[in-house]
């Protein structure tokens, strides 16, 4: 019985050892390393539309693929990075952009954060002016009768003690 969990262990070990030997590799040549450095840039900044939040350099997806497969071909082609970026938009759309362009269409994306915080930054100094306003009236008012005879018994018990002390 210990024989065959122990084989069966080392089974589970072998078969997770040969994982990573599946995982797709893909090596290309490039005429210069201007180019692959472009290739590089692009498939970390282009996003695969059918994977959420992964690049082109991080999906296994076939349509990842294609993509990077087309980005290959149109830097063969010498396009320009401006001409790459508008052909995969305009087949892909703005998703495909992990940084959209500002346009009427994205205001809310830019726009959205710094209206949080001016938001946030509003609260705050409400919150702040209604503290200092309430401290100020708190510390405005004049003592009633209690408070005042439990601040004299305060401050007479804190001058006795002290006297006590001094006379140790």
């Amino acid at each position: 019985m210990n024989v065959g969990i122990v084989g069966r262990v080392v089974a589970l070990l072998l078969l997770f050892m040969t994982l990573p030997s599946h995982a797709v590799v893909e090596i290309h040549e490039f005429d210069s390393e201007v180019t692959r450095q472009r290739y590089l840039s692009f498939v970390e900044e282009l996003r695969c539309p059918k994977c959420q939040n992964q690049n082109l350099a991080g999906s296994d997806s076939p349509i990842a693929e294609d993509l990077r497969r087309e980005l290959r071909r149109l830097l063969a082609d010498e396009r320009s990075d401006t001409e790459i970026v508008d052909f995969m938009v305009q087949r892909y759309g703005e998703y495909v952009l992990y940084k959209p362009k500002l346009q009427r269409n994205t205001m809310i994306l830019w726009g959205l954060p710094l209206l949080l915080l001016a938001g946030a930054l509003i609260c705050v100094l409400v919150l702040v002016r209604h503290r200092r306003s309430a401290v100020t009236k708190q510390s405005d008012a004049p003592l009633n009768h209690q408070q005042q005879q439990r601040l004299d018994d305060l401050l007479a018990q804190a001058e006795s003690r002290k006297d006590s002390i001094q006379k140790k």
